[in-house]
């Protein structure tokens, strides 16, 4: 049996607030310096997703898959997850992450709060070590791809899909779907989404989400 809706959460600078899941990581890699030059240059436009991936796998280079997952473990989390998606299990909601950070990280967060993971981009494994090159690119279309595939191979219709974002790689989700929340967002998805809200605690979504709950037949 289908779930009655699905909430697409993104992760960076949505559930991952103080910075980016890459900042986190290559803070501890030991390419920071060079990383945030390059998601700065990719908000400002002149980089694309792509190249800031290619910048950041590199720093990846050697270091094994165990030791990324017990990092991920301390990624610094926006409070109340835990009850969002519980107030989706109850009302019969799939929360599902929609996200441009690596697979490692969506994965690592599904775990840790029960979200459903779903694409993303990905660095090439090796054996049990990260080779530093991209195995799989993943874009802002992608993103929106990939949700609708999601929501038509589970049996939710588009109607019974919403998603909450702060950036403008939501825009292409933002737009594929009849309700969009701008959480702690910038002037582009605050301007594409239904409604915005800022918060330091999920558990604020709640109300916005029991509204668009509501609408659906």
């Amino acid at each position: 049996m289908s779930a009655r809706g699905i909430v697409f959460f993104d992760i960076d600078g949505t559930l991952v607030p103080s910075m980016s899941s890459s900042s986190f990581l290559a803070r501890r890699f030991g390419h920071a310096r060079a990383l945030d030059d390059a998601e700065q240059r990719y908000a400002e436009g002149e980089l694309t997703n792509e190249e800031v991936s290619v910048i950041d796998a590199e720093g990846w280079r050697g270091t094994p898959t165990r030791t990324v997952a017990a990092w991920l473990e301390e990624l610094p989390l926006i409070a109340g997850i835990d009850d969002a998606v519980a107030w989706c299990v109850e009302q019969d909601v799939e929360p599902v992450l929609a996200s441009l950070a690596w697979q490692p990280v969506a994965e690592a967060i599904a775990k840790r709060h029960g979200l459903t993971a779903n694409g993303g981009p990905r660095v090439h494994v090796v054996g049990t070590d990260y080779d530093g090159t991209v195995a799989e690119h993943f874009n802002e279309y992608d993103k929106r791809d990939r949700a609708v595939e999601f929501a038509a191979g589970h049996g939710v219709s588009i109607d019974h899909c919403c998603a909450i974002g702060d950036s403008r790689s939501d825009l292409p989700l933002f737009d594929a779907l009849p309700a969009s929340l701008a959480l702690n967002a910038g002037a582009a998805a605050r301007a594409a989404a239904s409604a915005s809200v800022d918060t330091d605690d999920l558990r604020d979504v709640i109300p916005w989400l029991e509204a668009w709950k509501a609408t659906l037949h």
